[in-house]
């Protein structure tokens, strides 16, 4: 350990005296984590890549929407990606960084963007005629730049005191703070993504979406019980997903005021955030569906190029076995000689 080392140390576990829960075990143990995270991983790749896919070629950039998707399914990818660097243990300290920067980027990033259309569907129902300016290209870029700039600068302290330290002869990616400064850098973790997730989001979210069903309730459009049903389904599954991991996230901070500092609760809190954890990533492979797939202009774009695809698949088997009966006839016919 050099001289830089030797001022910082490492306490991951809020009450290290106490044993492991065997619940936590389960998890961390065996292939059980690895198979969830590669399972999120190849869901999450395979939906934002084709969201990301049809609105670059066939849906185009043309509005505030289209540009919260797409950098929506941008940042799901990014935190689909970082999965399998989880399940793999890294080796050295700069695939460490490398995991940690993407998780939190991807993390936050979501998670804002999320709240961003939730925003923009507010506007589009609640203030349709006066937001028409505010809804477009331009703001829509500039929104999403906030964005990434918030989500990278909220992300950064995780990735300059990510380390590599050693835990029973194994070396594990995870945060060494400095000695003198720990309890404050816990702090601000916790606080950023409780800020983020619970206090600032949802409530964001809650308040759109109240407003919106205002609107629609009046309204005697033909498609107001379908809205309806995906507000709800909207809600809901950020609720589940998210809420259960902020909710842990604030218990392990009063575990910092001492507050749940016994070895009963913090079994039960390591163990419920490790389930809590791989419930609020699995939100990546779900918001393509909830946010693209149901979408009328996005499902007809994809259905074209599903049709396209299999057009040409089509066409291009037949052209093959047309070329090849035409092979097979030329073969067997017999060549007449010049002589």
């Amino acid at each position: 350990m050099n001289a830089s080392d030797s001022e910082m140390y490492y306490d991951y576990y809020y009450n290290s005296t106490c044993g492991q829960d065997p619940s936590a075990e389960f998890l961390d143990g065996s292939m059980v984590l690895p198979v969830l995270y590669y399972l999120l991983f190849c869901f999450g790749v395979l939906g934002n890549v084709t969201v990301l896919w049809v609105l670059l070629r066939y849906i185009k950039l043309k509005s505030m929407t289209d540009v919260c998707l797409l950098n929506l399914a941008l940042s799901d990818l990014i935190l689909a990606v970082s999965l399998p660097l989880w399940a793999n243990e890294p080796q050295n300290l700069s695939s460490c960084r490398l995991m940690t920067g993407v998780y939190q980027l991807g993390f936050y990033s979501s998670t804002l963007f999320v709240t961003s259309m939730s925003v923009d569907r507010y506007l589009a129902i609640v203030h349709a005629v006066a937001a028409m300016r505010a809804r477009t290209l331009r703001y829509g870029s500039r929104v999403s730049i906030v964005i990434w700039v918030v989500a990278a600068i909220m992300a950064t302290p995780q990735l300059i005191f990510a380390s590599m330290e050693m835990d029973d002869d194994v070396l594990h990616c995870q945060p060494l703070y400095p000695e003198d400064r720990q309890q404050f850098w816990k702090m601000q973790r916790n606080f950023s993504e409780n800020t983020i997730g619970l206090f600032v989001c949802l409530p964001i979210m809650v308040f759109c979406y109240v407003k919106i069903l205002e609107v629609l309730s009046k309204s005697k459009n033909s498609k107001r019980d379908k809205a309806v049903k995906l507000i709800f389904i909207i809600v809901c599954v950020f609720v589940v997903c998210w809420v259960p991991y902020n909710v842990m996230v604030f218990l392990q901070t009063l575990q910092l005021f001492e507050i749940l500092n016994d070895c009963v609760a913090s079994k039960t809190i390591d163990s419920a955030m490790g389930f809590a954890e791989i419930i609020a990533l699995a939100h990546c492979c779900v918001n393509p569906v909830i946010y693209a797939f149901v979408g009328e202009k996005f499902r007809k774009s994809l259905r074209k190029v599903m049709t396209r695809c299999f057009c040409w698949s089509h066409q291009s088997r037949v052209a093959l076995s047309l070329r090849d009966n035409t092979e097979k006839e030329t073969s067997n016919t017999p060549v007449k000689s010049d002589y």
